[in-house]
């Protein structure tokens, strides 16, 4: 049995790993701003309202962890936030509020957990095909995709820092995958992956991957950008 944190569970990806891993019997920290009522009954989830962009919030996941857990085995960063608008129209405030999220938010999490992580400890951090160097770019996602190569780099760092600790740190660029917020950028393109299925890859690597990697990126998409 692991504790895992998961951000981003009130839908999509975040809501079926909680799921899973719950049903596995692992302890979970569903961590979203918006608490998805039907994970309240599962004894395995745990689940927390926090604003990933408020640097303030963190505090609510450290007094969780202090106080119940005390070590955390799996992070897996998954919550984001998607901009679809032309750069010209593109202001500062847009790129402040999307790298807050894609960007801040994970290293605020990372750095407010970093006292309860351990050896063997995964820090698995969601990204985008679109923040790959010399990947097949979309107009338009220009915070987006920036942000999401922001975290790759960070990622990068951060197996190197603490490699010494025995905590890994691995990145998943995903591409395409049918969930509402790619609906909500795209309105009626149709993904070649589920949500489902995206949820199992990422289960299994979040579990094993770090016996094999870190600091990497793995590419996770069914088409050639």
């Amino acid at each position: 049995m692991k504790n895992i944190i998961i951000t981003g569970t009130s839908r999509g990806i975040g809501y079926e790993l909680a799921w899973q891993f719950a049903d596995a019997g692992h302890n979970v920290l569903a961590i979203s701003r918006k608490t998805p009522q039907t994970l309240l009954g599962n004894k395995n989830i745990t689940c927390l309202s926090v604003d990933l962009s408020d640097e303030t919030e963190m505090e609510k996941v450290d007094n969780f962890l202090s106080h119940s857990w005390k070590t955390v085995d799996i992070i897996i960063h998954n919550a984001g936030s998607l901009l679809l608008k032309p750069f010209s129209e593109t202001s500062q405030e847009d790129f402040e509020n999307i790298y807050k999220v894609n960007v801040f938010g994970v290293a605020n999490l990372t750095r407010a957990c970093l006292p309860y992580l351990q050896k063997g400890s995964h820090v698995v951090t969601i990204s985008s095909m679109g923040g790959i160097q010399g990947s097949l770019k979309f107009a338009g996602l220009a915070a987006y995709s920036s942000s999401k190569g922001a975290v790759i780099t960070l990622s990068e760092l951060l197996a190197e820092e603490y490699k010494e600790k025995g905590v890994s740190f691995n990145v998943l660029a995903l591409g395409a995958v049918q969930t509402e917020m790619l609906q909500e950028a795209f309105p009626g393109y149709e993904a070649p992956i589920t949500a489902k299925e995206m949820a199992d890859y990422i289960f299994d690597f979040a579990l094993t991957g770090n016996k094999y990697y870190n600091g990497k990126v793995l590419q996770v998409s069914s088409t050639n950008p």
